[in-house]
């Protein structure tokens, strides 16, 4: 492999937090190296349209000072297009020329498991690069940044929503992003201290979760001395329904990559609740004696769903995905320099940069099933009955991978 000279930085997919990071690790790392960075906007769209652009965006040194590591989004800018299925029967060698146009030797790229894709496809057409784990979802093998970032956000969310659901007496459904994986869901509703958690991994079962909420909400009102409570659930949009159903959005139709698009967990989940609450002969009479009854007005309690979208990854960057970010970035300039490619970033851990093959870094990774008895031990509904922790103790001996 030839000497790089001039590296090409992409961001695709989704925005989070920690991809300007990422972009300041490869810019300053190539610069203490002798090496040029450059921005290819846009993401893969153009990388495709590079050979069409009058010019490019040198990452010197001035240039990189004017990134906020700290804010969420990418300077690179984003799109969802997946370049196999480019309607042009000469796109490789159409991107292989916007290369050579501006004399850039090789790339770092850094998205989620579809971007990942696409690494692993340009390698195969002889385009030097690397990958760097991004996305908000977690649901690659290694840890992914803007995960940490998404997951503080949707705490702080989720906490500070209990102040309307007090003021009303509201039991409140927070639907928030994470595609076919729990990760999100999980660690943000339990770092909020949410009553219910719903997740892909888990088919919900609504009797029990209806249950939970009753004995919970109705016990926190009529213990409250001016009769307020909440109870607060977090949903994942890609929930499953007790018959292993997803829910879709089948007006939105796919994304570049195929996937449907998902919407409508949190209206689902309040809809169930509104059905039971509706026909429980119990919960007219909590009405009445926590002083909320008004007949034909106010007879069952209020459930709300909320969705907080893109709130969950766009503001600032968590200090963790930022250290992550730099350092992942930085290691991606060595393994370049080293002559790896289609290999993804895992961890920078002391004097050790760890890598795997991109093919094998973006299989998915659920959430572990046998983690969530423990939360529910601690009280917490998954939308199934509760199981028995089950564990056993394992002495760490040998070394471990950590984060930071």
């Amino acid at each position: 492999m030839a000497p790089i000279k001039r590296i090409g930085i992409i961001t695709s997919g989704g925005d989070c937090g920690g991809l300007n990071a990422v972009i300041k690790g490869v810019a300053r790392e190539a610069y203490a190296l002798g090496i040029e960075s450059v921005v290819i906007p846009n993401g893969y769209a153009g990388l495709y349209n590079l050979v069409e652009l009058p010019e490019v965006v040198y990452l010197n040194a001035e240039r990189v000072s004017r990134i906020e590591a700290s804010l969420a989004g990418s300077e690179a800018g984003h799109s969802r297009v997946k370049i196999s299925k480019i309607k042009d029967d000469k796109k490789y060698d159409r991107i292989k020329d916007g290369l050579k146009k501006f004399g850039i030797d090789a790339l770092v790229i850094s998205g989620g498991d579809d971007t990942g894709s696409v690494v692993v496809d340009l390698t195969s057409h002889g385009i030097p690069c690397i990958h760097v784990p991004k996305t908000m979802d977690l649901d690659l093998q290694p840890y992914s940044v803007g995960g940490d970032s998404s997951i503080n956000r949707i705490a702080v969310f989720t906490r500070d929503l209990k102040t309307t659901g007090l003021s009303h007496n509201r039991v409140l459904v927070i639907e928030v992003f994470g595609r076919y994986v729990g990760h999100t869901a999980l660690r943000g509703g339990v770092g909020a201290e949410a009553d219910c958690i719903l997740i892909p991994e888990i088919p919900v079962d609504f009797d029990v979760v209806y249950e939970h909420m009753k004995t919970t909400y109705f016990g926190r009102v009529m213990r409250s001395d001016v009769k307020a409570g909440t109870y607060i659930i977090v949903v994942a949009e890609g929930m499953k329904n007790a018959n292993g159903e997803m829910l879709y959005d089948e007006s939105a139709g796919v994304d570049a990559f195929g996937h449907k698009k998902l919407a409508g967990a949190g209206k689902f989940v309040r809809q169930q609740l509104e059905k039971r609450l509706k026909t429980d002969p119990q919960v007219a009479a909590f009405m009445k004696q926590s002083g909320m009854y008004a007949p034909g007005v106010y007879e069952i309690p209020e459930v709300r769903e909320v969705t907080p979208g893109h709130l969950v990854r766009c503001g600032g960057s968590s200090a963790y995905d930022v250290n992550f970010g730099y350092k992942t970035g930085a290691a991606a300039v060595f393994l370049l320099i080293s002559g790896k490619g289609g290999v993804t970033v895992v961890n920078v851990d002391g004097d050790r940069i760890y890598f795997e093959e991109t093919s094998e870094a973006i299989k998915r990774r659920e959430v572990d099933i046998h983690e969530i008895s423990l939360y529910e031990s601690l009280g917490t509904c998954f939308g199934r009955k509760v199981e028995t922790y089950a564990y056993t103790f394992v002495e760490v001996k040998d070394k471990i991978v950590r984060h930071l």
